[in-house]
């Protein structure tokens, strides 16, 4: 038969352990909870960064259609300027000065790929007398191109300025020739 000694101290070893016991499991659903509000804490954050995302989405689509109207404006009445004769083809080579300086923008990340730029740059040389309806017109997508990346660029304004004189001044020439 055990002595008292030995009894005492399984007894008391018995308690302790279940003291611990009962304290770990304790602990463990107070761990289980703090987790499980963690997690709703992390999915309110997922749905905030969610609603920040779609409200930068309409933000940049709001300012693209903003800038849409205003360069499909720009052209339309340099265009009609251009047209009507109210601005002389030889400004049109101040206005092409500017906007060359947007080819300083070629060594950055655009959306023009290297044979854009290289076309864009052949049609910024080419005299305005010698250049064609169509070429007019592809120089103006392409400038359409630039302004869509760096509408916060005067240069590209510019450029859009130019190209939408040259096809004006282009589709005056067509007009003045009979091809309509």
């Amino acid at each position: 038969m055990p002595d008292a000694a030995t009894i005492y101290v399984i007894g008391l070893s018995l308690t302790i352990i279940g003291m611990l016991g009962g304290g770990l499991f304790w602990l463990g659903g107070e761990f289980r909870e703090i987790r499980m509000r963690f997690k709703q804490i992390d999915e309110r954050f997922r749905e905030i960064d969610g609603r920040f995302d779609e409200l930068k989405g309409y933000i940049d689509s709001r300012i693209n259609r903003l800038s849409e109207a205003f360069s499909s404006y720009q052209e339309f009445f340099i265009e009609f300027l251009m047209t009507e004769g109210v601005i002389k083809p030889e400004r049109a080579t101040m206005v092409k000065n500017e906007a060359r300086r947007i080819m300083r923008l070629a060594t950055s990340t655009n959306p023009l790929t290297k044979e854009e730029w290289k076309r864009l740059g052949e049609l910024l040389d080419k005299d305005p007398n010698d250049l064609t309806y169509e070429e007019a017109l592809e120089l103006r997508e392409l400038a359409r191109k630039v302004i869509r990346e760096y509408m916060d660029y005067a240069e590209a304004w510019k450029l859009l300025m130019y190209a939408s004189m040259m096809v004006g001044l282009t589709k005056k020439k067509r007009e003045e020739q009979g091809g309509g």
